[in-house]
């Protein structure tokens, strides 16, 4: 760490050359600007540069290397563990860069690095175009693809770092590189999962697919027909075409329109399909499901970015989450599924979702660090509440969840679903061998491993 003087006279020429806002303890507005959407976490940086362009990104790293000072990166900051902060350390901020700029004739776009899943949805939409995005609006572009990216079009689109053409970074040094398939083309396979553990992504560049439709259903089943309605969702993905998606979401019933009074504050399970075209195409799929007793129903077309906003956090909760990734979903692991569902702490914000994988996703390129792209369907208990006396009960009932499918687990796991379980869990989100040689190239592009607010691969 650099002396008082040192840092102070540092911080003054930060404040003066950054376009954007410098924040320190004590200043108007720290406190707003270290606030992430997961109010359990709770560290005091000592510096959060609010970059507006990549010019800012790098003046922010090279201050931080002056200073010997740890950096995290803020895109959305959507990580569950808080990786978009740390203590007595420098943040670089990026949510004022939220640029996208579509090509419809190239069908591809591209997002700057603080940018939001609605900020590219809502870009893309009037194109008829989309490509495959998170299932929260909220969450933050940049580290969703690098870390895999699944979400309601992976099936018919593909995982987030298939359709990855380019990305524009900055190194440890301050350094600006480009990596794509040509460019660095090392660089560009480990961002294909390696996450920000490189450099900070200031803008990526996307293939798009033509959307002309966007169709779902969602009957609401009570716990007691849960079972029937899983395993009916199940074979309707295993039978159906690559454009049918979606999910099985259990939750508390909101005091919303769609919800009838009876369930308002009970254990609601929702079957959620999801159609890339026609509403009339979609319905002779959902028709199994609807012929289920259930309790309500949405029906209809419905625009994608509009979807994408359905399962969004609510500001001011805490968070814990997991997965456990499927070698199948057989009716035996449907009984045990269903049954953790009934232990769901209720009434609070947890969700529990089963998603299916398989189409494009299994179809995509295996030379990627991504090995959980096999596992036909994906288990995510996603931990939600307000009061921190659940901290406690809503944890364990993640972890029981864990315990309970790990029979059917296949050992491998997405990274943007869980936080903070060690390295053996990264190990498991990367694979063996790509493991050892994204620590060879973190060797080359981070030897000091200044990017380590992130699920961490050392330099080898």
């Amino acid at each position: 760490m650099a002396s008082r003087s040192k840092a102070g006279a540092a911080l003054d020429a930060l404040r003066e050359d950054l376009s954007g806002d410098v924040f320190a303890p004590g200043d108007f507005g720290y406190d707003d600007a270290r606030t992430v959407f997961n109010t359990m976490i709770d560290r005091r940086p000592a510096v959060i540069a609010q970059c507006v362009d990549e010019d800012d990104v790098v003046r922010a790293v090279r201050f931080g290397r002056e200073l010997d000072l740890n950096i995290a990166v803020r895109g959305g900051g959507h990580s569950v563990s808080g990786m978009a902060l740390n203590d007595n350390g420098l943040v670089v901020d990026l949510r004022h860069l939220r640029a996208v700029t579509v090509d419809p004739a190239a069908e591809a776009v591209r997002i700057a690095g603080g940018a939001t899943m609605s900020d590219l949805d809502r870009a893309t939409q009037p194109y008829g175009l989309a490509t495959t995005g998170g299932r929260a609006s909220t969450t933050g572009v940049g580290g969703f693809v690098l870390g895999g990216g699944t979400g309601w079009l992976d099936r018919c689109c593909g995982l987030a770092v298939d359709n990855l053409l380019g990305v524009e970074l900055v190194t440890s040094d301050g350094d600006r590189v480009h990596a794509n398939a040509d460019e660095n083309p090392d660089l560009f396979w480990a961002l294909h999962g390696g996450g920000g553990n490189f450099g900070i992504a200031t803008a990526i560049t996307l293939k798009l697919y033509e959307l002309p439709g966007f169709a779902i259903a969602m009957p609401l089943y009570r716990p007691e027909t849960a079972p029937d309605a899983v395993r009916t969702f199940r074979d309707v993905i295993e039978s159906g075409p690559d454009e049918v998606g979606g999910g099985v979401l259990w939750f508390t019933g909101p005091p919303e329109d769609f919800v009838p009074p009876s369930l308002v504050g009970k254990l609601v399970c929702g079957v959620l399909l999801t159609y890339a075209g026609a509403e009339q195409d979609m319905r002779k799929y959902a028709e199994p499901l609807l012929a289920l007793p259930h309790e309500a129903e949405i029906v209809g077309a419905m625009p994608y970015a509009d979807v994408q906003c359905m399962i969004d956090d609510p500001p001011g909760m805490r968070h814990y989450w997991s997965a456990e990734y499927l070698t199948g979903a057989p009716d035996d692991f449907v009984d045990v599924y269903t049954a953790e569902a009934r232990t769901m702490p209720v009434p609070t914000g947890t969700q529990y979702a089963l998603l299916p994988q398989g189409g494009a996703i299994a179809a995509g390129p295996h030379e990627f660090p991504v090995p959980y792209r096999d596992a036909p369907w994906a288990v995510h208990p996603y931990g939600m509440w307000e009061d921190p006396a659940d901290d406690e009960r809503c944890v364990q009932w993640v972890r029981d969840v864990r315990t309970g499918v790990r029979p059917w687990s296949t050992g491998a796991v997405y990274l943007n679903f869980i936080g903070d379980e060690g390295a053996e869990r990264v190990v498991a989100g990367l694979g063996a061998g790509n493991t050892r040689r994204l620590a060879e190239l973190k060797r080359r592009w981070d030897p000091d491993n200044v990017f380590r607010f992130n699920h961490n691969i050392r330099p080898a």
